[in-house]
């Protein structure tokens, strides 16, 4: 099978859509697929990952985030490239502007596509003061995956979102998670010390420090007695977060062993952010054995079984999350319990058994456009 994988965001810049385009890739690769990845060009950017050609497309990089690029390419451009690589189904990793362009391509061509609905971009308006722009967004959202041949959905809560917007042909498909990569045997005790050198609770925040993540939400954790709240991430709300809550440890951006070893050495994970699809760092905390505390909206109500392995909170009120933490920072026994529990959760969403997934639904996808053809 030839796949060509369309990409809003690739590398250099690291975020939940390159990670899962990144395990996609090794997936294919040992299946022995041929893959093509269509990307927005940037510096530093690779020709080449996990033996697929990365070709790029022109673009500018978007205020706030000088590391994102928004690709500016034509229906036009992308009729040809796409007929020039003649892949038997086309990936559009989280659509908007580049898979826009890309599914009306590939439906001129007679393509098949497999959409993926991963960023809740719409809802993003209103965090960054355009709440005009919501409905306009949404009509995008509706037109991409209204197109594609296939969406599919990383959680129940954006299944629901998208079967609103009448959007139909949608399947079910949640992200992986490197469950040696991500374990409690790596919390490192001296970290830990350096984080709370008296002995305090260590509550963590793991992800991008931006409007829509709502890390400021996190200063009345910062302020608990015999806790200490470790922020890691970076992004544009860097500056004011750290003026906002002094006590609180920020490590900046960790990746590889660094963030493995960083999240198992977490006593509590807060993820207060209420527009994640799915919540791949509260998975990862899971993973290496942390309870989390999240909102009771989108993604984490899939990964989090209340009172097991974490704890869900009505979005918006502070107060419910900061009790859930105070009861898991006041008991030791059990963040015990609900670290065994978190791991058990997880431990079934290997990235092989969800890509596995993946390319039946590529078969199903150009198996009903051979049927329509």
């Amino acid at each position: 099978m030839k796949v060509a994988l369309v990409a809003e965001s690739f590398l250099p810049h690291t975020n939940g859509v390159t990670h899962s385009l990144l395990r996609v890739l090794d997936h294919l690769a040992a299946r022995g697929d041929e893959a093509v990845v269509i990307a927005p060009e940037a510096p530093g950017a690779p020709d080449t990952v996990a033996g697929a050609r990365i070709v790029h497309v022109p673009a500018v990089g978007w205020p706030g985030y000088r590391d994102v690029r928004v690709a500016l390419s034509s229906v036009r451009r992308l009729t040809r490239l796409l007929g020039d690589l003649a892949p038997d189904v086309v990936h559009l990793a989280s659509p908007f502007v580049l898979g826009w362009a890309a599914v009306r391509a590939a439906a001129d061509l007679g393509i098949p596509t497999v959409a993926i609905y991963q960023t809740d971009v719409p809802s993003y308006a209103a965090a960054y003061g355009m709440p005009w722009g919501e409905p306009l967004l949404w009509t995008r959202v509706r037109h991409i995956h209204g197109a594609a041949d296939v969406t599919l959905a990383p959680s129940t809560a954006a299944m629901g979102q998208l079967e609103a917007l009448g959007v139909e042909r949608l399947g079910l498909w949640p992200r992986g998670v490197d469950t040696v990569r991500f374990d409690p045997a790596h919390r490192d005790d001296a970290l830990r010390a350096r984080w709370a050198p008296r002995g305090e609770v260590v509550v963590g925040y793991v992800g991008r420090l931006a409007p829509e993540k709502r890390v400021g939400d996190l200063a009345g954790v910062a302020r608990m007695d015999g806790v200490r709240l470790v922020v890691i991430g970076e992004g544009p709300e860097g500056a004011r977060l750290r003026r906002a809550m002094p006590r609180a440890e920020f490590a900046g951006f960790l990746g590889g062993g660094e963030l493995a070893r960083a999240v198992a050495s977490l006593d509590v994970m807060v993820h207060p952010g209420e527009l994640e699809t799915f919540g791949q760092s509260v998975q990862e905390a899971l993973a290496s054995g942390v309870p989390v505390v999240a909102p009771r909206r989108g993604g984490p109500i899939d990964l989090i079984d209340h009172g097991a392995n974490g704890y869900l909170y009505a979005p918006g009120r502070l107060d419910e999350l900061e009790a859930a933490v105070a009861e898991l920072v006041a008991f030791e026994d059990l963040r015990a319990l609900q670290g065994a529990h978190a791991r058990i959760s997880v431990e079934g969403r290997t990235w092989p058994r969800v890509c596995a997934a993946l390319t039946r639904h590529y078969e199903g996808a150009i198996a009903a456009r051979a049927v329509r053809r």
